[in-house]
């Protein structure tokens, strides 16, 4: 998994990813996606069929929900990847309030 490795965000993989990918895969990072804050993010694996998709689920994170398809398909020259997210932030009202103004515009700009 060493390709979702960037310097883009502060993503760093500390472990989990040292073993071809399986259902139950537990990855830890650390992100630091808003204002140079680190944020400690803990996903697992749940669903892989290789060649075509797999999921991730946040079990520890920024996230009060993390649920995060990757579908893959063979193009001329290359791979294409379709992400489906399916989130929700934590913080209630307050968390309402900063998702179309932080959240959802840096979810856009990662996934674009």
């Amino acid at each position: 998994m060493s390709f979702l490795e960037t310097d883009y965000m502060g993503f760093e993989i500390l472990s989990g990813a040292e073993k071809k990918m399986y259902a139950g895969q537990i990855i830890q990072y650390i992100v630091t996606p808003v204002m140079g804050i680190p944020t400690k993010w803990v996903t697992e694996i749940t669903h892989v069929k290789e060649g075509e998709y797999f999921v991730d689920e946040q079990r520890f994170g920024p996230y009060a929900l993390w649920h995060h398809k990757h579908f893959i398909r063979p193009i001329e020259n290359g791979v294409e990847m379709e992400d489906i997210i399916d989130y929700k932030i934590p913080f209630g009202t307050l968390g309402r309030l900063a998702h179309p103004i932080i959240v959802k515009p840096k979810l856009n700009e990662i996934f674009d």
